[in-house]
Order: C-alpha cells, then structure tokens, then sequence
C-alpha cells in the first residue's frame, strides 16, 4: 500500500490554458484540484503567447455577429488537415467543436471576458469551411492587481516586452502606424491606454498573460491548490490506473493520490535536444530556434510513455519563421514576409514559398526546400523603399539601429548581386528571381506562388499599399538580408488521447486515470495550423473535456 503524502481528487501538471480549464472545469464539479507546476512561475507558454483562442462556432464571434457552424467547422477541418491519423479522427474533431463553445460559455460564466479578433482571417480562408473574418478571440486586459502576491509569480509575455497596454489583435497594426488613418488611430488608442494604466498605477495585462492572469484570479477565489516549483517525475499506477504521481519539490521526493486522475498538461517537449533529435524525422533540429516555454522538456511526456501511453506526430512542431541573429529578436523585421518589398529566397537565390502563408506552412515549407536548396537558413531579402515604408525598431520608420548593420546580423549591399555574395546566395539565381519577381509584383500579383490572393495575406500586409497590400518589387537598392530560420513556439507531437482527453495505451484503450492536453499530446490540428490561436484551443478544449470527463461532469 503506497504511503501518500498528500491526497486529491484531481492533479494538473502545468499551469498553461489547457491546465488552468482542466482545473477550473473539474474544481467546478467539486473535485479537490491539485495544480502542480516545475517552474517557480505559472503560466506556461500561454502566457508567453498572444493569447488568442481558434474556436469555429463559438460565442464570442457570434456575439460580433459572424455566422458560422459546427458543420462548417468539420469541413475546414476535412479539407485543411485531412486524413493525418487518430490525433485528428472525425470523433476528436468533433469533439473539439462540441467542447470548444461550451468551453467558452463555461469560462464567461467564471467572469472571463474575451472579444473577437476581428479581420484576423482563418489562415486557409479559402478552403471550404474557411472564414475570412476569422474565427479567434482574445481576452480583455486584465488589471494584474487583483493577483496580489500571485502578480509577482506570472510568467510575462508579449507586451510586457513592448512596454505596452496593447492586444494581440492590434499588434499587427502598430509598426504600420504611418500607413494608413485606421493604423494610426489604432496605435494612439494602445499610447493613451498605456499611459492611462501608468496614471492610474493599474498593471494591465493582455495577450496570453490576460488570458492565464484572469483564470489563475478565478481558480485561487476558487479554491484550486497550486503549488510551484514541484516537478512531477513519474506517474504511479495500481491495477493498470493511474492513481498519482511521483514529484520533487525543494529537493524531496513526494507521492500525491489522484483519486479521480492526473491530467498532463505541461507542454511538450521544445527545450529536451536529445528527444528532438530522437523524433524530428524529416525536419531535423535539436530545439536551438525554440521560443517555447523554458520549462518545456517533455518529462510528463516520458512518464506516460514508460507507462505504455501511444504518441503519434512526434516530428510535428508549431513552427514559425524568425531572423536567426537574437539581435533581431524582437525586431519588426519578424513581420516583414508579410509586408511589400520583401522576399525569402534558399542559397540558389530562388523562392520557394508564398512568404505571407501561414506561418507554420512557411516554416515545413523551409524544411521541404533544404534538401534541394539550402534553405536552413533562407535569406529574407528586402529593399530600400521597404526601409524607409516602415519602421523595424521602436523607432522611426526609416531607421536601422547601427548596431544590426555593424554587427552583421543584416546585409546591407548596393546590388543585389553584391548582396548575395555577401550572404553566399548564387548572385545570377537571385537576380534572375528579383527580376520575375518584379515584374507581376508590380501589378500585385505573383502568378507562381500566389502571394497576395489570400484573405490571410492580405490581412498582415500593408494596408496604405496598392495594388496588393501583401505583395511589392524590390527594385530600390541599396538591398538588405537578414537570416531566418524556423523556429518553433512548441512541439505539437506527443500522446495520443480520445474525444474525452483519456491518454490510450498501444492497443488504443484509455489508460484508466489518466488524461492529457495541449502540446504533450499528438494535436487534433494534425500538420496544419488552422487559424491564429490554434495551438492554446488544442489545449484548452481537450483540457476542459478531460476535466469533465474525471469527475464525471457532463455538463457545465
């Protein structure tokens, strides 16, 4: 008989979206929920994150009077992620559809308020079941005060970078502030939310730490115990259940019961090197681009795999395009795909991708390309007019710090066929690409990839541009490069679970007790990231359902 030192109905590992509605759902049905966390912070890489949900059908957008439908959901999902396996099977698809607004009615009647990403497209708006209007929302800003001590103990994000009271949904908007009125209006309004917030003393959140701030608010008034800096080390079973964990906390082993069950939720596995080599397959890394959570390295992960627990998409990660050199780290220039006057381009100088795709297609299709042509790193190659259209830095636009030029971290050449000697590009390939190019994009269009035709292209590019607000020539020297490479902001590869979040073992029964969600788990997206926000739905939805399903609530 196993000498607990402590006893619960209900463990989270993690304390990212999925774990918090896990929590929040099964703490609902009276379950004593205990929050387990490694890391001294919580938050995970929700909160590092935009914040922003993908949800088809759900309230929010029905609020902002977008229509929409399960059905339609099931039919973007058919023909944007097709047949990947059981990850993405027809019954957990449509359980994510079915769970994924009763989810949310379920947190707005907790007090969180979200409004709706308007504009902020699907990102294969043109596929069947697509919705150019977009289907995300975000949270409102939350005043961090009301956390009291717990304030300290957030992870911060996005804005807490820029200094700045701004949303996810208009951050797109800001480095164009000069580009059209609607632009500049949207950025006085973030300056004079800032500085309201600064004269008030309040401590405004958005993005992802809004999102995980509001719903650690909630838990706390509710009654959820969390305990950070507790790694849990291995999961205990008895009869083939799973009926607690083994975790460190300040150096001491522990054994906790769940009598109800465990629920992974504490990301994937970004930051472990050696899993990533182990798994990445066809798109070869070690997790050196990764802008993951820190504490994602997949110890949850292992424990339910020497368990039996089955995985599916190991390979599989939530990538995203970001200039190599960590000078540019939070640089503009992270935009510029999007944007007239820019262009990727592999070491034979040619172009590979319809740039303004979405960024997890922009990301596989560099790890396509390379075996043919370097393209690990590509070359973002943009002109002078690009320079002086926008700004890259906090500054002005026109303005390149010294500092990035000196230090190499971009190229900077009176010709093209300088330039690419310079970046070791093929100087005859990129002339030749840059001149075909120019000659469509002059009249916005791109009849060899595309660019420019999609809602979701033209929803990030310029919109004081004309013809085509996603798609311009370079034809202004001098030129500049920078490095990109494919980044990630979490593996979406992992176990394999049922429409109620049950992890299954290889014979793809439910191991008894045990539940997962978010990026541990072989994601209901399959290999396509559908719309802004995605990845933290996966999570929330099937945490929520897992919660549910544990305490045996069917309704909330």
């Amino acid at each position: 008989m196993t000498n607990w030192d402590d006893s619960v109905d209900f463990i989270v590992v993690g304390s990212g979206g999925g774990a918090f509605v896990g929590a929040l759902a099964a703490r609902h049905a009276g379950a004593r929920v205990l929050m387990l966390e490694k890391r001294d912070l919580v938050g995970g890489s929700t909160a590092m994150s935009g914040g922003i949900v993908w949800i088809p059908a759900n309230p929010v957008m029905a609020a902002a009077g977008i229509p929409d439908s399960v059905s339609d959901g099931m039919t973007y999902f058919e023909h944007v992620v097709g047949d990947v396996g059981p990850s993405s099977s027809i019954e957990r698809r449509r359980a994510f559809l079915d769970h994924g607004s009763k989810m949310v009615t379920f947190l707005q009647g907790r007090g969180l308020r979200f409004e709706h990403c308007m504009n902020n497209s699907d990102y294969y708006p043109e596929y069947p079941g697509g919705r150019a209007a977009g289907r995300a929302f975000e949270p409102k800003p939350f005043d961090g005060r009301k956390l009291g001590d717990w304030l300290s103990k957030l992870q911060l994000g996005l804005a807490a970078t820029l200094q700045l009271v701004v949303k996810t949904n208009e951050m797109r908007y800001l480095s164009s502030y000069n580009r059209s009125l609607r632009c500049f209006g949207i950025g006085a309004r973030v300056a004079t939310r800032t500085i309201a917030a600064r004269v008030s003393g309040r401590r405004m959140l958005t993005n992802g730490t809004a999102l995980i701030g509001r719903m650690l608010h909630v838990a706390l008034r509710g009654g959820v115990e969390i305990r950070t800096g507790t790694a849990v080390r291995g999961l205990l079973t008895e009869n083939g259940r799973v009926v607690g964990v083994r975790a460190v906390r300040d150096g001491q082993e522990i054994l906790v019961e769940a009598r109800k069950g465990v629920l992974l939720a504490a990301g994937g596995f970004a930051h472990n090197a050696e899993m990533r080599r182990k798994y990445s397959g066809d798109q070869p890394n070690e997790g050196q681009w990764t802008m993951a959570n820190p504490g994602d390295e997949g110890e949850p992960l292992l424990a339910a795999m020497e368990i039996g627990a089955k995985t599916d998409l190991m390979d599989e990660a939530w990538w995203i395009p970001m200039c190599a050199d960590p000078l540019l780290a939070e640089s503009a220039l992270n935009m510029a795909r999007q944007r007239p006057g820019s262009i990727f381009v592999d070491a034979s100088g040619q172009r590979f991708v319809n740039e303004t795709a979405s960024k997890m297609a922009v990301g596989k299709a560099m790890y396509e390309r390379d075996p043919v042509n370097r393209a690990i790193p590509c070359w973002q190659v943009f002109d002078d007019a690009f320079r002086k259209r926008y700004a890259v830095d906090k500054g002005l636009p026109g303005k390149i710090p010294p500092q990035w030029l000196e230090s190499g971290a971009i190229k900077r050449a009176a010709t093209l066929e300088e330039l690419a000697r310079l970046c070791d590009i093929d100087p005859a390939g990129l002339a030749s690409t840059v001149t075909r190019f120019n000659e469509h994009a002059r009249n916005g269009l791109d009849p060899e990839f595309h660019r420019g035709e999609s809602a979701l292209d033209r929803a990030y590019g310029d919109p004081g541009y004309k013809p085509n607000p996603a798609i311009g020539p370079l034809d202004r020297g001098p030129f500049y490069a920078v490095q990109v490479v494919p980044s990630d902001i979490g593996t979406c590869g992992g176990l394999v679970t049922d429409p109620n979040g049950q992890v299954l073992n290889q014979d793809d029964q439910p191991i008894p007790g045990l539940y997962a969600s978010g990026n541990n788990t072989a994601t209901v997206m399959g290999r396509r990231y559908l719309g802004p926000g995605a990845s933290i739905a996966d999570s929330m939805v099937f945490g929520y359902a897992a919660g549910l399903h544990a305490t045996r609530e069917q309704t909330a």
